[in-house]
């Protein structure tokens, strides 16, 4: 009979420094993931960026519009980048049309939080004018707070509900 001596685990932090420590720890396993889904979002926010700023400053539209027509372009370039670059192992037999379906419903309310933060900068600029009602002012709510609370969002729903992982196959067993 031989007797097996467990050694005590470490108890996790908790607190704060125990959510830094998740935090990191969920970086740390997921880099390689986020790196892709970084690049693909840079370039589908140079094409955001770009598209909104060239409706609303050079051709005069109503920044909602503007903001509105750019999202939906620059979700559609990103929908491929993802599909086929970040998350390219799950694509399995999933039919693409079933997945942006998903993707731009997601996108629809990562849209919605940008949307909220121009809505907002509305509400503050009948406030404080000539803080708010400023073209840089515009371009910060939708383009820095409406995009990165959105992306954060995003991430999340497209790796959970869009780009699964596609079930492994059990092994039948051998008669």
């Amino acid at each position: 009979m031989s007797t097996s001596i467990e050694t005590p685990q470490p108890e996790a932090p908790r607190g704060l420094a125990g959510l830094f420590a998740r935090a990191i720890g969920l970086l740390k396993r997921h880099a390689a993931e986020l790196t892709r889904f970084a690049g693909v979002g840079g370039v589908a926010y140079v094409i955001d960026v770009g598209l909104f700023n060239l409706m609303f400053l050079g051709l005069d539209w109503s920044y909602w519009y503007a903001k509105i027509i750019s999202a939906v372009i620059a979700m559609t370039v990103a929908f491929f980048g993802n599909r086929h670059w970040t998350w390219r192992e799950r694509r399995g037999s999933a039919a693409a049309h079933r997945q942006y379906a998903l993707y731009f419903f997601f996108n629809g309310i990562g849209l919605l939080i940008a949307l909220a933060c121009l809505w907002a900068n509305f509400g503050l600029a009948q406030v404080w004018p000539q803080y708010f009602d400023t073209d840089l002012a515009v371009n910060i709510a939708a383009n820095f707070f409406g995009v990165g609370l959105a992306s954060v969002f995003r991430f999340f729903a497209y790796r959970t509900w869009v780009f699964r992982h596609r079930p492994e196959l059990a092994e039948i067993p051998a008669n």
